[in-house]
């Protein structure tokens, strides 16, 4: 996602003005904490929202970059903050739902340490194959393609027990596809791979893949979404295709120390729905691969919940294993 044009985006929207008279909190700058590296699509996204946090407040929303680890030093640093409202972050699901899966021991409780306030985005799946390479034009057809190759096919990803080789894994074990998984280190170097012809799928974050699908050499076969992505109209969904265990991809949500008080919760995550509600943004958003979210406290937990088994399953189909 390309920091940038969503940088520009922000500044063409018309920002709120900020809340009137002087609140007792906050009546100093906010420390936001993000767990992965600066230019990333999280971090991106967290700086956008920051600066429309900034106009409502009235205060300064100041990103702090604590990468390393699969996101864990972010989440720790967040985790073990002290609870009066100038520390929040962002974090992505894969910290709460797939790590404690795949580390023996994590430096905090994905449960009992964090103070949910919104959900901050979906960033969807697709299945991708390269166009000079794979015929297929649809899941069914890939599958019917796999299943004929002697040695089957490679699938990519961008690391073991991530949604991206989670989902791949699932798509290839329910479809009985004989299928080796090859790791790399995002999907600047997948997709190479995959116009190569040295890997003939993935099951990957769909805003790395748009400008090589609008090239035309990539071809979407389904996403990993409830409903059909706005910006790819014509692509069927995983159920749609036929696996319906594959209607889940990536999301990131916003959070705080456990023991903030609600009060301080309940204004943050009003604010972030109130500016995520903005059509425009909305709009730029799922033109890059990524869906804005707004949710109360309590629906973030409700989903959190919800999918907690769901991963689970995807990871004991995967043979991943704790580290």
């Amino acid at each position: 996602m390309n920091r940038r044009t969503l940088l520009a985006a922000a500044g063409s929207l018309p920002l709120a003005a900020p809340v009137l008279g002087q609140s007792p909190w906050p009546n100093k700058p906010v420390r936001v904490i993000v767990g992965f590296p600066p230019g990333g699509s999280l971090d991106v996204m967290t700086r956008l929202a920051c600066e429309q946090m900034q106009s409502r407040f009235g205060q300064a929303f100041v990103v702090e970059t604590r990468s390393g680890a699969s996101g864990n030093i972010g989440a720790e640093a967040i985790a073990r903050a002290t609870p009066d409202g100038y520390t929040i972050g962002t974090i992505s699901m894969h910290n709460l739902l797939i790590n404690p899966l795949l580390f023996t021991r994590l430096p905090y409780d994905a449960r009992k340490d964090f103070a949910w306030i919104s959900a901050m985005w979906d960033l969807p799946n697709v299945a991708v194959v390269p166009a000079q390479h794979v015929p297929a034009r649809t899941v069914a057809e890939f599958v019917t393609w796999a299943k004929a190759r002697p040695n089957g096919v490679s699938y990519g990803s961008s690391g073991v027990g991530t949604t991206i080789h989670l989902s791949g894994a699932y798509l290839m074990a329910q479809a009985g596809i004989r299928a080796e998984h090859v790791t790399f280190r995002g999907a600047a170097q997948t997709i190479p791979a995959m116009l190569s012809g040295d890997i003939q799928i993935a099951v990957d974050n769909l805003a790395s893949y748009v400008p090589v699908i609008q090239e035309g050499r990539m071809r979407p076969l389904a996403v990993t979404t409830r409903e059909r992505w706005p910006g790819l109209p014509d692509v069927p969904t995983m159920a749609e295709a036929g696996f319906a265990g594959l209607s889940y991809g990536p999301w990131h949500l916003w959070a705080a120390p456990a023991g903030t008080p609600r009060a301080m919760i309940d204004r943050l995550s009003q604010e972030i729905r109130t500016a995520f509600a903005d059509q425009a943004l909305q709009q730029r958003a799922i033109g890059m691969g990524a869906r804005l979210l707004g949710t109360t406290p309590e629906q973030l937990a409700e989903r959190l919940e919800r999918e907690r088994p769901i991963w689970a399953e995807m990871v004991r189909i995967s043979g991943a294993q704790p580290e």
